[in-house]
C-alpha cells in the first residue's frame, strides 16, 4: 500500500479505492489525531461537493468521528474555501471536505483542515495514516453517553457569502457576468454573491444532479463558457471547479485568462494600493515563463514553490505574503482565507475591472503568455515518483533540457493526485513544443506501464 495522502488529501474512485470503510477509518484516525490534545469533547465540521458518492462517504466519515467520541457538524454542499473559513469562524476543532475537486464524478476525496482552517502538514497526515495501518492501535472507543453525535446546519452557506462580500465589497452594477459553476459546490454561493453585489449574472452549469459535476464544464472545460461570453456580449466569464477553490476567467472577446494572469492583474493592482505584502507573489514552478518576466518588469518579487497550493500556502505563511497561487487557478488571499478561494478570486478580479474602468482583455495584456505544452503520461500510481530511475527516460529528459536551454524550459513532475507524470515544455514554437512533449510523454508511458 502506497501513501494514502496526496497533495490534496486522500483521493480515489469512490466505492472502489475510496471505500466507506476507509472513509470511516479516516474519520476515526483523523478525529483522534486532530483533537487528542483537547480536554473538551471535540467537534469536527464536514462539508462536501455535489458528487453522488458524497452522502455515502460523509456518513461513513461522520460515523468514524462519532465512534472516537467526537461530535460532527454537517454543513452539506459547500465550497472547500467555505469549510476552511467556517472551521475558523465557528471555532470547531477541525474541518473535513469530501471532494475530488476538478476530477470526474467517479472520483472522490477526503481532505482535512486543522482548527485554523489550514491543510495538514505531512507529519500529521502520516500520523493519521499510521493509525489506520495499525488498525487503530491505541485508540479507546467510548460507549454510552461518551460517543459523539451529529448536528446538521443549513445556514452555513449564507455565512460564507456574507464573508466574501465583506472581504471585497465591490459594486458590480452594469457588469454582465457569465458564471460556469461546473455543476459543483459553487452552484449557489457564487451566483448569489455576485447578484447581491449588483452583477447581471448569467449562470450556466448550476443544476447539479450528483452525476454531472465537471462534465464538459467548469475551469477544466471552458469551451462553452468562452462561446457564451461572446454570445451574451458579457464583460467577463468566470469558471469554477467542482469544489470552487479555483477560478479561471474569460475576457469579453472569449479568451481564457488563467491563474497566472489573474495573479498578475490583481497583484499589480494590490501593489499600487500598497496592499501587496513585500510586493511579493508566491507562485509554483509551473507558472508560465511570461509571469516571471512580467514580475521583473513591474518590480514584483516572485517566490517559487513546488506544485500544489499547500506548498504555496506554506511559503506564504513563512514570509507573510498576502497573495499566492497557481496557473490552474488556485489563488490564495491569505488575509481573507486560508485556502484557494474561487469566489474571493473572482471578486478581486472584478474589483480591478471596476476600479480601473478597464476591460479584462486590456488588463490581461500586462503579461504575455508564452507557448506552453502540457501532456500527461498515464503510469501506475506506485511508480509515478520513480520515472528518473529509468535510464532511457532520464536521457530523453536531459537531451530535451539541453535543447531548450536559454529559450524555454522543460519541467517533468508526478501528479500529486492522479496516476500521471506531467510533461511541461515552454518555448517559442507551439508546434515544436507540442510534438516534443507528446513524444516524451509517450516514451514515459510506454516504458513505465
Amino acid at each position: 500500500m502506497g501513501r494514502l495522502f496526496g497533495t490534496d488529501g486522500v483521493r480515489g474512485v469512490a466505492n472502489d479505492e475510496l471505500t466507506p470503510l476507509l472513509a470511516m477509518q479516516l474519520g476515526q484516525a483523523g478525529a483522534y489525531v486532530l483533537t487528542k490534545e483537547n480536554q473538551h469533547k471535540p467537534t469536527i465540521m464536514v462539508g462536501c461537493d455535489t458528487r453522488i458518492s458524497g452522502d455515502m462517504l460523509a456518513n461513513a466519515l461522520m460515523a468514524g468521528i462519532c465512534s472516537v467520541g467526537a461530535n460532527a457538524v454537517y454543513v452539506g454542499v459547500l465550497p472547500t474555501p467555505a469549510v476552511a473559513y467556517l472551521t475558523r469562524k465557528y471555532k470547531v476543532d477541525a474541518g473535513v471536505v469530501i471532494s475530488a475537486s476538478h476530477n470526474p464524478v467517479e472520483f472522490n476525496g477526503i481532505k482535512f483542515f486543522d482548527g485554523n482552517g489550514y491543510k495538514l502538514p505531512d507529519a500529521m497526515e502520516d500520523e493519521i495514516e499510521d493509525l489506520i495501518k495499525s488498525n487503530m492501535q491505541g485508540i479507546k472507543f467510548p460507549i454510552g453517553s461518551n460517543v459523539g453525535k451529529i448536528k446538521y446546519r443549513t445556514d452555513a452557506r449564507e455565512e460564507y457569502i456574507n464573508h466574501s462580500i465583506r472581504s471585497v465589497n465591490v459594486d458590480l452594477t452594469g457588469l454582465k457576468i457569465v458564471v460556469d459553476c461546473a455543476e459543483g459546490a459553487s452552484f449557489y454561493t457564487s451566483v448569489e454573491a455576485l447578484k447581491e453585489l449588483g452583477g447581471n449574472v448569467v449562470a450556466i452549469h448550476n443544476m447539479p444532479d450528483g452525476t454531472n459535476i465537471n462534465a464538459n464544464c467548469g475551469s477544466t472545460h471552458m469551451e462553452e463558457l468562452r462561446a457564451r461570453v461572446v454570445y451574451e456580449k458579457a464583460n467577463v466569464g468566470l469558471a469554477f471547479d467542482g469544489d470552487a477553490d479555483r477560478l479561471m476567467a474569460v475576457d469579453e472577446m472569449g479568451n481564457v485568462v488563467d491563474g497566472d494572469q489573474i495573479m498578475a492583474i490583481v497583484g499589480n493592482h494590490m501593489k499600487e494600493k500598497g496592499e501587496l505584502s513585500g510586493d511579493t507573489i508566491v507562485a509554483t514552478v509551473m507558472s508560465n515563463l511570461g509571469f516571471f518576466l512580467m514580475a521583473e518588469k513591474q518590480g514584483l518579487k516572485v517566490e517559487q514553490t513546488k506544485v500544489g497550493d499547500r506548498y504555496v500556502l506554506e511559503r506564504m505563511k513563512e514570509i507573510g505574503a498576502s497573495l499566492g497561487g497557481e496557473q490552474s487557478g488556485h489563488i490564495i488571499f491569505l488575509k481573507e482565507n486560508t485556502t484557494g478561494d474561487g469566489l474571493l478570486s473572482a471578486l478581486h478580479l472584478l474589483q480591478v475591472m471596476v476600479e480601473t474602468g478597464k476591460s479584462l482583455s486590456e488588463l490581461s495584456s500586462i503579461m504575455e503568455v508564452l507557448p506552453q505544452a502540457l501532456v500527461n503520461a498515464k503510469v501506475p500510481n506506485h511508480k509515478k515518483e520513480k520515472y528518473m530511475e529509468y535510464p532511457e527516460i532520464a536521457e530523453a529528459i536531459a537531451a530535451l533540457t539541453e535543447k531548450f536551454a536559454g529559450e524555454g524550459r522543460v519541467l517533468i513532475r508526478p501528479s500529486g493526485t492522479e496516476p500521471l507524470v506531467r510533461v511541461m515544455i515552454e518555448g517559442k514554437d507551439q508546434e515544436m513544443i507540442d510534438k516534443e512533449a507528446r513524444q516524451l510523454a509517450d516514451l514515459i508511458q510506454n516504458i513505465m506501464l
